[in-house]
Formats: C-alpha cells, sequence, structure tokens
C-alpha cells in the first residue's frame, strides 16, 4: 500500500500547486510547480518510484519494469490524487479563471507541445530513475523538475502546460481546462510515453578497455 499512497500524495500534491497556482503570473506557477515536483520525486521515489504522471507509469510498464495490476493501480492512485486536490483547490479558492481552449484551431499546437514535454519528461525518467544504471542518481528529481520548469515557461500560453494525465483530469475538473478538450491531453500524452519508453536508452553504453602498456621490470 506504500507505493499507492506516495502515488496519491505526490499526485495530490503536483496537481494541488498546478491548480492553486493557475491564476499567478506564470513565472511564478512555473517555479512553484517544477519545485513541488523535486519535493516529490525526493520524498517518493524510494517508494514508489515518484511517478506521479500516468504517463510516466505507461512508460515504465511497457519497459517491464512494472506489472500489470500495479499499472492500474498507481494510475487509479494518481488519478484519485488529482480529483482530491481539484476538489479541495475548488474549496479554498473559489474562482475559476477563462477556462484553456485547445479546440478548433489550437488542436494541433496543443497536441505538438503537450506530446513533445510529455516526451521528454518520460525520457528523463527512463534515463534516469529508472534505469537500472542511475538507480542512485540523487539529481533526479531536479532533472524532472527542470523539464517541468521549462516547458511550463514556455508553452504555458499554448496549452496550459499540463505533461501530465492527472493535471490534465484535475484541471478539467476545476474548470481550467474545458472537457471538449480532454482528449487532446491525453492523447498527445500518450503518445509521448510510448514514444519515449521506445527510444530510451535500455543499457549502459559500452565502455572501451584502456590499454596499458606493459610495466618495465
Amino acid at each position: 500500500m506504500r507505493p499507492y499512497l506516495s502515488e496519491f500524495l505526490g499526485a495530490f500534491f503536483l496537481v494541488f500547486t498546478f491548480l492553486s497556482t493557475s491564476v499567478a503570473p506564470p513565472e511564478l506557477a512555473a517555479f512553484a510547480v517544477a519545485a513541488v515536483v523535486v519535493a516529490a520525486v525526493w520524498a517518493g521515489a524510494h517508494l514508489s518510484g515518484g511517478h506521479f504522471n500516468p504517463a510516466v507509469t505507461l512508460a515504465t510498464y511497457l519497459r517491464h519494469q512494472l506489472s500489470l495490476a500495479d499499472l492500474w493501480s498507481y494510475w487509479a492512485a494518481q488519478l484519485a490524487g488529482a480529483f482530491a486536490a481539484a476538489l479541495l483547490t475548488m474549496t479554498a479558492f473559489p474562482r475559476l479563471p477563462d477556462a484553456v481552449d485547445v479546440t478548433g484551431g489550437a488542436v494541433v499546437p496543443a497536441l505538438l507541445v503537450e506530446f513533445l514535454f510529455t516526451f521528454a519528461i518520460v525520457y528523463v525518467v527512463l534515463s534516469t530513475r529508472v534505469s537500472p544504471f542511475q538507480e542512485q542518481n540523487v539529481l533526479y528529481g531536479v532533472a524532472v523538475g527542470v523539464v517541468v520548469l521549462v516547458g511550463s515557461l514556455t508553452v504555458r500560453g499554448v496549452s496550459g502546460a499540463a505533461f501530465n494525465p492527472a493535471v490534465a483530469f484535475g484541471m478539467t475538473v476545476d474548470g481550467g481546462f474545458g472537457w471538449p478538450g480532454i482528449w487532446v491531453y491525453l492523447v498527445a500524452e500518450t503518445a509521448g510515453a510510448v514514444a519515449a519508453a521506445a527510444v530510451a536508452p535500455s543499457a549502459a553504453p559500452a565502455i572501451p578497455a584502456v590499454r596499458r602498456s606493459p610495466q618495465p621490470r
């Protein structure tokens, strides 16, 4: 149960921070979300792997590093955390900004940026924490947080910078995203996860042997 609780809490605080800063200045919101990603990953990586993102969980499953039962359990915990965060945000911050509209002419740009940064996040996770050659990489959380920060600063105005189906779900429940456009996030982020799972390194690069000159006797 501890891994699932870790995923619930990590997703909850990530989504709560995302939602509660949605009306803050974009730069402040981006740094807040990146900071909570780093903190959550460092707090939960040793318990659950520190996913907090159904796209990361899907890619981990596709790389045969998570069972099917855990896939569904992680998804349930992450979405439950997102839903709880949305309910709390609607109670604590009874304001609704205009919903981000990714329908119509905004579909293609939103699909592209959500795919791109979801791919980047999942690729970083697979190349650092999930890889058996990076298990002791203490900068894993920082690496993920930096990608989230860059994505939030660059494409927030295009798609809202979710990069995470749990965030997209929570934001839609809260009213920040419109329900007609949620498919854009789910399609783009799922595709990003699948692509990252396909191309991320699966083995350490070969290290050429060092040829030593014979030592004089």
